[in-house]
C-alpha cells in the first residue's frame, strides 16, 4: 500500500509541473512587429498590463456633435461597440473618415511642442494619434501596441519611454519615431505612414506600400485625416 501510494503522489507531481511551466509560459506576451511577420516576437513590457480590459471601445456622439470614446458603457446616450485594435486598420470599418468626428483640443501643448522638436506638421502628428488610438492614452492592441500612438514595446524602449501611457512619454517618442521614417523616406508621408503601420522592412520589401489590406487601409485613412486636421487647426 506504502509503494502504491508514493507511486500515486510521484504521478501527481509530475503531472503538475507541465501545467504549472504551461501558466507561467502563457504569462510572457508574444507580439508581431508587422502584418507579414511570421514569427512571433517575444517582447517584455515596460509594466505589467491587463489587456483583456482594452479590447472593447465605446464610440457614442455627444449632444454638441463631438466624438465620445470610452472603455466604459456611455449612459443615456445611443453607442457602438468597437473592438479594440488600431483605430484605422480594419479595412471592414464603416466609418466615415470624412465626416468622423475630429480631436482638436486633446494635448495641444505636446503635440505642438513634439512638433517643433522633430520638424513634424502638428495635424499628421494628431491624425496618426486618431487613426491609432483615437485619442485613448491608455489603450494596448492585441499585438501589444501601446497609448496614444501605438508603441511597440521594443520601439517604445529604445526610445526611452518607459510607461507608454503617458502621454507626456508617449507623444514625444512616436513623434520621434515618425520624423525618423519621415527623414528615411526622403519626406513620402505614404511611405512613412505604411512603414508606421507594417515596418520598414516590408516597406523596403515591396518597394512603396505593402500589399496588405491593413496598410492601405491605414495610409489612406491617415492622409484623410491628416487634410482635416490642416483645415481645423
Amino acid at each position: 500500500m506504502a509503494k502504491f501510494c508514493y507511486v500515486y503522489i510521484t504521478l501527481v507531481a509530475l503531472s503538475v509541473i507541465p501545467l504549472q511551466l504551461w501558466a507561467k509560459a502563457a504569462e510572457k506576451p508574444v507580439h508581431k512587429l508587422s502584418p507579414s511577420t511570421t514569427e512571433a516576437t517575444p517582447a517584455t513590457p515596460t509594466r505589467k498590463v491587463n489587456t483583456a480590459a482594452h479590447f472593447a471601445v465605446y464610440s457614442a456622439e455627444k449632444a454638441d456633435g463631438s466624438g465620445f470614446f470610452s472603455d466604459r458603457q456611455p449612459l443615456n446616450m445611443r453607442y457602438k461597440i468597437l473592438r479594440y485594435d488600431c483605430f484605422a486598420c480594419d479595412p471592414s470599418s464603416n466609418i466615415n473618415w470624412f465626416t468622423t468626428p475630429l480631436f482638436i483640443r486633446p494635448y495641444n501643448q505636446l503635440i505642438n511642442a513634439a512638433a517643433i522638436e522633430h520638424k513634424l506638421d502638428p495635424a499628421l502628428i494628431r491624425a496618426v494619434i486618431h487613426a491609432e488610438s483615437a485619442f485613448r492614452p491608455s489603450v494596448i492592441s492585441k499585438k501589444g501596441a501601446m497609448g496614444l500612438m501605438q508603441l511597440m514595446p521594443k520601439t517604445a524602449e529604445s526610445l526611452g519611454v518607459t510607461d507608454a501611457s503617458l502621454p507626456g512619454q508617449n507623444i514625444p517618442a512616436g513623434s520621434q519615431y515618425l520624423a525618423g521614417l519621415l527623414q528615411q523616406y526622403e519626406g513620402n508621408v505614404d511611405l512613412a505612414l505604411a512603414a508606421y503601420n507594417a515596418g520598414s522592412t516590408n516597406v523596403r520589401r515591396y518597394k512603396g506600400i505593402p500589399p496588405f489590406a491593413e496598410t492601405q487601409a491605414y495610409v489612406k485613412r491617415v492622409s484623410i485625416l491628416h487634410k482635416r486636421y490642416q483645415s481645423a487647426i
